[in-house]
């Protein structure tokens, strides 16, 4: 798991089985033994991304004021999005192919909506019945293929992208939505 993560950190969004289990100092036959193909290394080294992962996150108080919450994620996510960046470039290529890899987006999604959902609930239901609507734009803004936009595409530095998110999720969470 650590091999594949080592490797991917390193830019090799691609590495084979023989340069993985070369990296990790074992033979071919050991890495196969330990793991029974390839989903099952990405099911490990799944988790072990996510158990880093959370080690970056910090519960940030849901009573600050709007503004102050939208600042702390943002840091926050900035951090945990660029520590995530060689994981998701290697996992889009492989993700069609692969139902671990989407299973472990899933997982991703599902984390980042939760923590979205906690620490804004209190404009989530003042949103109503558009509470479903403003999480989904909250979350389309705060995760990787919009982190991955502002930076790879836009080619914005860390500073500004986090800017861009924030001023984003700003709006989002200033505008009253109501069921009209």
């Amino acid at each position: 798991m650590d091999a594949l993560l080592a490797l991917l950190a390193e830019g090799d969004l691609r590495p084979g089985a023989e340069r993985i289990a070369e990296r990790a100092g074992v033979s071919l036959r050991a890495l196969w033994t330990n793991f029974a193909d390839l989903e099952t290394l990405y099911a490990a080294a799944g988790q072990r991304q996510l158990e880093r992962q959370t080690e970056l996150a910090r519960r940030i108080n849901p009573r600050l004021p709007l503004e102050q919450r939208v600042a702390a994620l943002c840091r926050q996510r900035a951090q945990v999005l660029e520590f995530l960046a060689p994981v998701a470039r290697a996992a889009q290529l492989r993700e069609p192919f692969s139902a671990q890899l989407r299973a472990n987006r899933a997982r991703q999604y599902q984390i980042a909506r939760g923590e979205l959902a906690q620490l804004f609930k209190a404009e989530l239901a003042e949103a109503g019945g558009r509470a479903e609507e403003l999480l989904n734009a909250l979350t389309a803004a705060s995760t990787w293929p919009a982190w991955s936009a502002l930076r790879d595409d836009l080619g914005l530095a860390v500073p500004a992208a986090r800017q861009a998110m924030a001023r984003t999720l700003y709006s989002l969470l200033s505008q009253r939505l109501t069921d009209q």
